[in-house]
């Protein structure tokens, strides 16, 4: 919800200042505030991050706030709950995003950087590097009720994308679709990705996933369901579960 301080407290001082009476003209509407502030809270059977589960293909809770400006920046702070090898222990991962985001007859450009914080992180490997910085671009254009979107986002080279080469960097692009069905609350979506290696977010060598999605809006909630895959095998060495290996992932969530 917006609201104006400064409206508030103009109007304030004016209650104090003079007496009210009910023949008094009606107050002006309170000015909208250029800062809106939004942010939502979900529960996933599964965690996928470019199609590899981050939390053993368990259940994990997710969190967002952003505040964004009428100017077009914005900046967010996202964040769930991880499996420990992940992170060398860490059991959260914290998003932390500053971007801008601006519409151009239909086409939106949304360009940022993304901060990746995982805290604990060194609670199995003592001094492990685990966070980076990922800035992206993203193009979207809306075409009737289908919105396409082609997405890229590089991480320089850093530690703790290394896989045994030092600093290492990744390059990941995606294209998306997604579609409203007309007169219903259902809308449809599908992605594909690619992740270029070798770096530790694709564990060696590069690979691809996929997902396909439905979701169901009511009110402020929404339900969803996506089938997702990638063409790696990947075993995460604590439980030996193939965590790249193509699931069907549910989420409810509420926005506010």
């Amino acid at each position: 919800m917006r609201t104006s301080i400064t409206g508030l407290t103009a109007l304030a001082l004016a209650m104090l200042a003079t007496p009210v009476f009910a023949q008094d003209e009606a107050a002006a509407p309170e000015a909208e505030s250029s800062i809106t502030v939004s942010g939502g809270a979900t529960l996933v059977t599964d965690y996928r991050f470019r199609g590899i589960s981050q939390t053993d293909k368990n259940f994990a809770l997710q969190g967002t706030i952003s505040v964004s400006h009428e100017s077009g920046f914005y900046a967010t702070v996202w964040g769930s709950t991880i499996d420990d090898y992940v992170a060398a222990g860490g059991d959260q991962e914290l998003d932390l995003i500053l971007g801008w985001k601006k519409d151009f007859s239909g086409t939106t450009l949304d360009v940022g950087v993304l901060y990746y914080y995982y805290p604990g992180a060194e609670e199995i490997v003592p001094g492990y590097d685990s966070d980076f910085f990922e800035p992206y671009v993203a193009v979207s254009h809306t075409f009737g009720p289908v919105t396409g979107k082609l997405t890229a986002a590089y991480a320089p080279k850093a530690s703790a994308l290394s896989v045994g080469n030092g600093k290492e960097d990744n390059f990941y692009l995606a294209g998306d679709l997604s579609a409203g069905i007309p007169g219903t609350p259902l809308s449809v979506s599908a992605h594909l990705g690619h992740s270029f290696g070798p770096s530790y977010l694709t564990i060696g060598d590069e690979y691809t996933d996929w997902s396909l999605g439905a979701t169901y809006t009511w009110k402020n909630l929404s339900f969803g369901v996506s089938y997702v895959d990638t063409d790696k095998s990947l075993i995460n060495p604590l439980s030996g579960k193939n965590v790249s290996k193509a699931g069907v992932v549910g989420s409810i969530g509420v926005a506010f």
